[in-house]
């Protein structure tokens, strides 16, 4: 409903009396009453009035201006319009060429990851453990298979680990296998391989000594020497070495040959060989049997947390041994060489 208020301003306006917002006004009224039938009867009504009281003197210039003016205001709105859309429309077709090899890029990328990651997943990378001089470490495998690696040695194996148990060994080893009857565990130190299911066992295998032994404590294990050579098939208490290309088996207290993990060194009924060796092992020094008789000898004892000097003084308390410990000599390089100890007959 037109207001009295709206009406006189219309009337204002027709005599060219408005100012600029009175007359932004005037055409808000129109535009909000266009569909309004009483304000469609007061036009009406007073067009009628001004073609009756025509006065061919009146100066309607003003309202043929302000006509002028709106076309020519959404005339330039239309064209405004044009241009924004002209320029709407060519930067998307900017966006649409550079978004598009992007996105290709992008998509070739992503594809190139997951080739990339897919390619990474099937490979196997090597691990390597390693325990220094003196020490000893323990492990678990990522199949679970728990282990103890002594002084100087390194296990290698490859991930993912699971579906290929394959480990190579330099140095000594001893191993709980987590049972997978369809994933044999094989240990190989030079040509020589351990297949195992599940099971206990220790392996030596230093590739200086040019000496491989295994000592089954649990379980079952095959003992291959070569690619064509025989399979051997162990029992527990069993102990095998492999020397100069020779297989020997014996029946042994299997607990002596792994009690190293715990600090231990023991000894029962071993021959003069073989002490010096585990001793050479164990204190990281070189032993020298002088006497050839004294091979003969076997040694009874266990040591823990002992000294190379009270493994020494012991063995010539119980039998006819003596011995002489030599200096160190510096090398070449400037390194030290092993401190050496001669075994003679008293």
């Amino acid at each position: 409903m037109i207001k009295n208020s709206d009406i006189e301003l219309i009337e204002k306006y027709t005599r060219g009396e408005c100012n600029l917002e009175e007359e932004k006004y005037v055409a808000s009224v129109f535009s909000e009453n266009e569909d309004d039938k009483s304000f469609n009867r007061y036009l009406e009504k007073n067009w009628n009035n001004l073609q009756d009281n025509t006065n061919t003197d009146k100066d309607f210039s003003h309202i043929l201006d302000h006509i002028h003016h709106v076309i020519r205001l959404k005339d330039q709105q239309l064209k405004n319009g044009s241009v924004v859309l002209r320029i709407y429309r060519y930067y998307s077709l900017i966006a649409a060429v550079l978004i598009i090899p992007i996105l290709l890029a992008a998509t070739l990328w992503i594809m190139q990851l997951e080739k990339n990651i897919s390619t990474i997943s099937q490979a196997y990378v090597k691990t390597v453990i390693h325990a220094p001089l003196g020490s000893r470490i323990s492990f678990t495998l990522p199949d679970s298979t728990k282990g103890w690696l002594n002084s100087g040695s390194e296990l290698e194996y490859s991930v993912p680990f699971n579906t290929q148990r394959n480990l190579m060994l330099k140095g000594e080893a001893w191993f709980d296998v987590a049972h997978d009857e369809e994933h044999p565990f094989t240990v190989q130190a030079g040509i020589s391989k351990v297949k195992v299911l599940g099971t206990r066992f220790n392996m030596n295998a230093y590739p200086a000594d040019n000496y491989i032994e295994v000592v089954l404590e649990e379980g079952k294990v095959e003992f291959s020497a070569g690619e064509n050579s025989a399979v051997l098939t162990m029992k527990p208490d069993e102990r095998l070495v492999l020397s100069n290309n020779k297989i020997q088996v014996f029946t042994t207290d299997a607990w002596k040959y792994n009690a190293w993990k715990e600090g231990k060194l023991v000894f029962r009924g071993d021959s003069m060989a073989e002490v010096a060796r585990r001793i050479e092992r164990w204190y990281n020094v070189v032993i020298e049997v002088s006497d050839k008789e004294l091979e003969n000898y076997t040694f009874r004892g266990t040591f823990q947390d002992d000294s190379l000097y009270e493994v020494l003084k012991y063995l010539s308390m119980t039998s006819p041994i003596r011995y002489k410990i030599s200096e160190r000599k510096m090398n070449d390089d400037g390194t030290y060489a092993k401190q050496k100890i001669i075994l003679y007959k008293k």
